[in-house]
């Protein structure tokens, strides 16, 4: 009789919520991975992690207080790792940590598929080399710290997804952010481009001076706001500087921290 192998056991580990649903989604068609559990907190992921060792983790590298390289690095024994991550500038880093793969967001089927392939080549082999490099946890420490040092106004692209295909926009070309249908728009050139991110998330992670929030469903990039015009019953909207002339609605709340970005 022949035995079956016990699946992989797989961790994910995300900020937000709907990239982890997404990831679990995609997951859930491959027989021999088993998701064994999630969290959006990177600290309950190392307590999970020290007493419950996985055979992958799915890790994202850009967090709000604990990024992916600060979490490897307060790890008892380091797992075998696949990056997730929405700028391709972390992916190199994570390649400094010789991870299986990194997967850049939105994650596409068949980029996830080839992952696991390599996956699956990686796991029979006891600890690879670079897992017993006595200098990984020196590394791992001078790569949380460069995150934690810079700032997201560094960020020049963001990915988006078109067709079967990811291309990356620039960040001074996007006259805002909005989000429609349940996605996210990123709009550039009059052009409507979706993005595999929240309003809020895109809102922690640009730089607060370049892109403000200015409703619950739109991020505006400062630079292009042509005019600010306030109607009947306190109304505010702003006029863009691009060639459709885009007005969107200020929410009430929103009005006091617009006009001190725009210093008046």
């Amino acid at each position: 009789m022949t035995l079956e192998a016990a699946p992989f056991r797989a961790y994910l580990v995300d900020d937000e919520p709907l990239a982890i649903a997404r990831l679990a989604r995609l997951l859930a068609v491959f027989d021999h991975i088993e998701v064994v559990g999630n969290t959006v907190d990177p600290a309950l992921a190392i307590d999970f992690l020290a007493h419950q060792p996985v055979d992958v983790l799915f890790l994202d590298i850009q967090m709000p207080g604990m990024n992916g390289f600060e979490l490897l690095a307060r790890l008892p024994a380091q797992p075998l790792v696949i990056f997730t991550t929405a700028y391709d500038e972390y992916a190199l880093k994570a390649f400094e940590v010789n991870s299986i793969d990194y997967l850049l967001k939105p994650i596409e089927p068949e980029r996830l598929e080839r992952a696991i392939s390599k996956l699956t080549r990686s796991l029979p082999v006891a600890r690879p080399a670079w897992q017993q490099n006595p200098g990984l946890p020196d590394l791992l420490k001078e790569l949380a710290a460069s995150l934690q040092g810079g700032r997201a106004d560094s960020l020049r692209r963001i990915a988006s997804r078109v067709g079967e295909r990811i291309s990356f926009l620039d960040l001074d070309a996007i006259t805002h952010f909005i989000a429609h249908d349940k996605l996210t728009w990123a709009v550039s050139g009059g052009h409507h481009h979706a993005v595999d991110q929240t309003i809020a998330e895109l809102e922690r992670r640009l730089d607060p001076a370049r892109f403000l929030r200015i409703h619950r469903s739109a991020l505006v990039n400062i630079d292009w706001i042509h005019e600010v015009n306030s109607f009947f019953a306190g109304k505010v909207v702003v006029t863009l500087k691009d060639a459709q002339r885009t007005q969107l609605t200020v929410a009430r709340d929103r009005v006091r921290s617009l006009k001190s970005s725009l210093g008046i």
